[in-house]
């Protein structure tokens, strides 16, 4: 029922995240995917290139994955570099409360972005740059340096990013392994496969 569905769990943006997710998806390409769910729930984050890579499968070339805005309130753009092969494949992503950092960054942007529906719970709100500086007596401090912004300028430390579709994962409604976060993503996405099959297709000669 939910072949043509490809889903990815991404357990953390580690060094291997690029290449597993590469794989996955020239698979998926191949066996002619139409829509996506991308699983981020309990991504505690990663590495900020890893997470620019796989935003950059669903953005075009140059759209802004993340905005870096530095204590001297000026801003760093980081934008999409990859090849944009899912850019026009339905997508949505589904989170929680421990989805932070890279998790928070690649949901923000496909959300900003390409209007991508975001199922769960509120993420952790994890999104400072932080550089620790050695002072004269020994010790150490910790200051943030920058802060993470979406595409569309919302900070994401300790506000998180909001669903939009709230969707909690409770004892009872796991129970026999269900996963009611997963079937609303489903459920969202099928729609959306169905819509753009019923839009008329212009040839252009």
């Amino acid at each position: 029922e939910t072949k043509d569905i490809v889903y990815y769990k991404l357990h953390n943006f580690n060094a291997n995240a690029s290449e597993l997710f590469y794989e996955a998806t020239i698979s998926a390409l191949i066996q002619g995917t139409r829509g996506v769910v991308l699983d981020l729930r309990n991504d505690p984050g990663g590495f900020l290139e890893v997470a620019n890579n796989i935003a950059s499968w669903f953005l075009k070339r140059g759209e802004v994955v993340v905005q870096e805005k530095f204590s001297d309130s000026s801003k760093d753009m980081l934008r999409a570099n990859g090849n944009s092969a899912l850019v026009n494949l339905p997508v949505v992503i589904l989170v929680n409360n421990g989805s932070a950092s890279a998790s928070e960054i690649v949901a923000g942007a496909l959300r900003d972005v390409r209007g991508a529906k975001i199922v769960g719970e509120k993420t952790f709100g994890k999104g400072s740059v932080q550089e620790v500086q050695n002072l004269k007596d020994g010790s150490s401090v910790k200051v943030t340096v920058a802060k993470w912004l979406t595409p569309n300028g919302l900070e994401i430390d300790k506000k998180g990013i909001e669903p939009d579709f709230e969707v909690k994962a409770t004892e009872e409604n796991t129970k026999d392994g269900n996963d009611p976060v997963l079937a609303k993503g489903l459920e969202i996405l099928k729609a959306e496969i169905k819509e753009e099959q019923a839009l008329p297709t212009f040839l252009l000669f």
